[in-house]
């Protein structure tokens, strides 16, 4: 009974990749995260919040690049260790990566618009209120022409409010 014993060992650990990383990805994730909804505290919030998308780009990744990390027999234990250090809360790696990395970059939008353009929107409902979203509708609707007619237009009505002239002109009409 022994040897058997033995084989089951070797198979354990020749797999312990594959078994861990669902109950470190998945299963205490969430278990963590319904434990988090029910309290008050925001800390934890902000800690499994930040898990799940740093996941789902984790999960974006591997799928991008899954090709070229089957050739990488340590990717497997590679991201077992980094999921640990995101999920246990001995580390908080996933808070940490929010407090260092997100955060800093979400509270200065001169930064953000640099890395890429985040529009901001009051609630999901609300239509946009960003110019350049305006500006793709308008010459969705009306024409690549007409957008830069209007842009003609606002720089000499600016032009003639700063010389004190009044008189505004169209290309039809003088108002």
């Amino acid at each position: 009974m022994g040897g058997s014993s033995e084989n089951f060992l070797q198979v354990l650990a020749k797999n312990f990749d594959v078994l861990a990383l669902p109950l470190v990805t998945l299963v205490y994730p969430l278990y963590a995260s319904i434990k988090a909804i029910e309290t008050k505290s925001r800390t934890d919030d902000q800690q499994w919040l930040t898990y799940w998308v740093l996941y789902s780009m984790m999960t974006i990744f591997e799928l991008t690049f899954s090709k070229i990390l089957e050739c990488i027999p340590i990717w497997p234990f590679a991201k077992l260790i980094l999921s640990c250090w995101l999920v246990l809360p001995q580390f908080n790696g996933a808070a940490h990566v929010y407090q260092r990395f997100i955060r800093p970059v979400y509270l200065n939008p001169q930064t953000a618009q640099k890395i890429w353009y985040v529009p901001r929107k009051k609630d999901i409902f609300s239509k946009p209120d960003d110019i350049l979203t305006a500006a793709e509708k308008y010459m969705e609707d009306h024409g690549t022409e007409a957008f830069e007619r209007l842009i003609t237009k606002a720089d000499r009505e600016e032009r003639a409010r700063r010389s004190g002239n009044y008189m505004i002109f169209d290309d039809d009409y003088i108002y």
